[in-house]
Parts: structure tokens; C-alpha cells; sequence
């Protein structure tokens, strides 16, 4: 799945005029409600966002393109898991070296990231004087890329008997995201209104 799943990634990247070796990413975690089929022992509540269910966690590159998926319950702390999405991350990527995250993230998890993983891992807060929602920088892009996902139907909800199965499911909704985008003309992914640098096969570029 891990192979199926990396060829298309890379070559959106390149259809998009990325190197296909990127250097940055963003973490976030989203709570899902669950089937009442889905195993008790796997799923919780959230307090924060009200939801009973399950926690999906990913990690994106730059350009919303998903790196790793982790599925707990939905009562587990973002800075308590995010280190097996960060570990794969880690494993799989190592061009990656800096990710950024919100504020759920912070305190401990940054420092085991840069002891551990040799990573930095970035947290955006927010303005102190914010009213109201606003778009955070960097971190739209995974919240983007959650949007994506939950207009899979089957993405919803979690159906899944366990957090691995539901993993995959999310590894092959993001497939067809992709393969969507490599067949449509001119729907190539852009990560904000700046105009991207385009580089040649030769060159590398950054993802920051």
C-alpha cells in the first residue's frame, strides 16, 4: 500500500514543479464520530470538539499530500500521539525535517521531536487579539487536506472494526485524490496564492 500509495504523490509533486523529495510537512488531528459497529474498546470522546469516536492524525507534505496516517481514539491527546505519525514520518521521509503543527501539539512532543527524531517541529499560534476564525498559516493546508478525505463518504464516519483498517482507508481515499488531479487538466495543487518556484528534474526545492 505504502509503494501504490508514493508513486502518484510524486508525481503530482512533479506535475506541479516540486522536487519530488520535500523538506517540510504540517501535523493535525481530526475527531470523527463513529458507526455504532465500531468496537467500544477503540473509539472515546473528545471533550474538545464533542465528538464520540475516533481521532485520525496525519502528516501532509507542503502541498496537502499525505505522508502518514495514525487512528486512536478520539479521547487521546494530540501531543500524546502524534509521536507514531511523527516516527513514520521520520522512518519513511527523512528528507522531511521540519513540520509544523497547532498549539495542541505543543510542550512535550516538541522536544522528544528534536531529541529523538532530530526533527523541528513548529508550532503556529495563534494572535493573541484573534476574533472569530481566521486561516492559520501553513496549518490550512492540512485542514485542506482533511476536506478532502470526509468528502469520501466511507470518511465520513469511521465504519471501520479497527484503527488499522481505517488507516488504510484513508491511505486509498487519498489515492483517488490524487489520481483525480493527475487526469484532470489544469486542476494541478497549489499551497497558497503565491506563485510557486518551478525547478528542473536537475534541482531541488524546498518545501518551506
Amino acid at each position: 500500500m505504502g509503494r501504490i500509495h508514493g508513486a502518484p504523490r510524486g508525481q503530482v509533486r512533479e506535475a506541479d514543479g516540486w522536487h519530488i523529495e520535500r523538506s517540510a510537512g504540517l501535523i493535525d488531528s481530526q475527531s470523527v464520530g463513529t458507526a455504532d459497529t465500531v468496537p467500544a474498546a477503540t473509539r472515546g470522546f473528545d471533550a474538545g470538539k464533542k465528538v464520540k469516536g475516533r481521532k485520525r492524525f496525519i502528516v501532509t507534505d507542503a502541498l496537502g499530500l499525505l505522508l502518514a496516517v495514525h487512528v486512536v481514539a478520539a479521547n487521546v491527546q494530540d501531543r500524546d500521539s502524534g509521536r507514531h505519525p511523527l516516527l513514520w514520518t521520520r522512518l519513511d521521509h527523512p528528507s522531511v525535517r521540519r513540520i509544523w503543527a497547532d498549539q495542541g501539539f505543543a510542550g512535550r512532543l516538541v522536544e522528544w521531536a528534536a531529541q529523538t527524531l532530530s526533527r523541528d517541529l513548529k508550532i503556529v499560534r495563534k494572535d493573541p487579539d484573534q476574533r472569530g476564525f481566521q486561516v492559520q498559516p501553513k496549518r490550512w493546508l492540512a485542514e485542506r487536506t482533511f476536506s478532502w478525505l470526509t468528502a469520501h463518504r466511507r470518511l465520513a464516519r469511521d465504519y471501520e472494526s479497527s484503527p488499522a483498517r481505517s488507516e488504510t482507508m484513508v491511505r486509498l481515499a487519498m489515492i483517488g485524490v490524487m489520481v483525480r488531479q493527475l487526469t484532470r487538466p489544469g486542476t494541478a495543487v497549489r499551497p497558497g496564492p503565491r506563485p510557486l518556484v518551478r525547478v528542473t528534474p536537475a534541482k531541488s526545492c524546498a518545501d518551506s
